[in-house]
């Protein structure tokens, strides 16, 4: 696989990565977003691998296959399961509307280019040009994670800002020292057990898992 190519194929799977977080900032049908997250960690974990090959970064292949099992497979079950125990069926709420949102998460990722230019320029890695959307898929990630009204499409943002955080650091050095990702990985197995534990005793003891309903309660009290 020449060079050029290898970039060009990279270039698109940073596109399909900041193409799915715009479809989990504009989805409010909860499934439809674990199948969001799922695409989103399959586009990363393709990208990971052809930087690999290229760069004889072998480390980025055990990278690859770790999202591929946590990003695509374990943790959108572990949601998955947490979402049909807790009967979650209706649509998402936002506190923002969704046009206004899409119009942030533009201008976000405008931003975003504008300010990895100066790197860009003076970059001279094959991953230079997809910088940007590693650091819009963060912002993205985050402005999901506050605008959401559920506790559990707030979790999903956040492992998207993790998403993107991954892409940046493949992006920017080729990938982050092994012993780091590996406590990584871990690191979010373990969040999402807590999680789903956590938001069954909520759930068993609210009776829902929308924050703003929570806030209400808190501020009765």
């Amino acid at each position: 696989m020449s060079l050029t190519l290898a970039a060009q194929i990279n270039s698109v799977m940073a596109a399909l990565i900041l193409l799915t977080a715009f479809g989990l900032l504009v989805q409010r049908r909860i499934l439809a977003l674990l199948h969001l997250f799922a695409w989103q960690g399959f586009f990363l974990c393709v990208s990971t691998a052809i930087v690999g090959y290229v760069t004889g970064e072998h480390h980025l292949f055990i990278s690859s296959l770790l999202t591929l099992t946590l990003k695509v497979i374990v943790l959108p079950y572990i949601l998955y399961a947490l979402i049909h125990k807790l009967k979650i069926r209706k649509e998402i709420e936002t506190l923002v509307n969704i046009p206004m949102t899409m119009l942030i998460g533009i201008g976000l990722v405008i931003f975003s280019y504008h300010l990895t230019a100066p790197i860009t320029q003076l970059s001279t890695l094959m991953t230079r040009a997809t910088l940007a959307v590693a650091l819009a898929t963060v912002m993205l990630g985050l402005l999901m994670m506050v605008t959401r009204r559920h506790a559990v499409t707030q979790i999903i943002g956040f492992l998207a800002l993790e998403n993107g955080l991954f892409f940046a650091a493949t992006s920017a050095t080729y990938g982050m020292p092994m012993v780091v990702e590996l406590g990584v990985a871990l690191d979010l197995l373990i969040a999402a057990f807590i999680f789903g534990i956590f938001f069954f005793h909520i759930s068993t003891t609210f009776d829902s898992l929308d924050v703003d309903q929570m806030a209400r309660l808190k501020e009765g009290d």
